[in-house]
């Protein structure tokens, strides 16, 4: 038998919702190049959320995000801590996603150090 992942309940399911509707379209085929380029414009390692929440970087990605008027940090915020867990549990997993191309082309932001 498989990992299998304990069910927790979302707190603040709205902003839960919207933040990872933004974290998925920003991981998305035509997306996920412009998100890792801003990643590494700003200086970050691409497993850091809490720094590229900081940096605007998925408002700089997402449209939907940008027009409206909200921020991702704002969004991460509003959530309780175990929500905030979850969240980075799922842009984790998202980071993992991105296929062996890209991974290279960005290699020094998937290095662990």
């Amino acid at each position: 038998m498989g990992f299998q992942q304990a069910a927790i309940k979302v707190e603040n399911e709205k902003e839960f919702e919207e933040l990872k509707g933004s974290i998925s379209r920003a991981f998305g085929q035509d997306k996920v190049e412009q998100l890792l380029k801003r990643v590494r414009r700003n200086g970050n390692r691409v497993r850091d959320l809490e720094s590229a929440l900081a940096k605007g970087v998925f408002e700089q990605v997402d449209d939907i995000l940008a027009k409206s008027g909200k921020t991702a940090r704002g969004l991460y915020e509003a959530l309780a801590l175990s929500d905030q867990a979850q969240m980075r549990e799922f842009y984790l997993s998202k980071v993992e996603t991105v296929d062996a191309e890209l991974r290279h082309k960005f290699k020094k932001l998937f290095q662990y150090y």
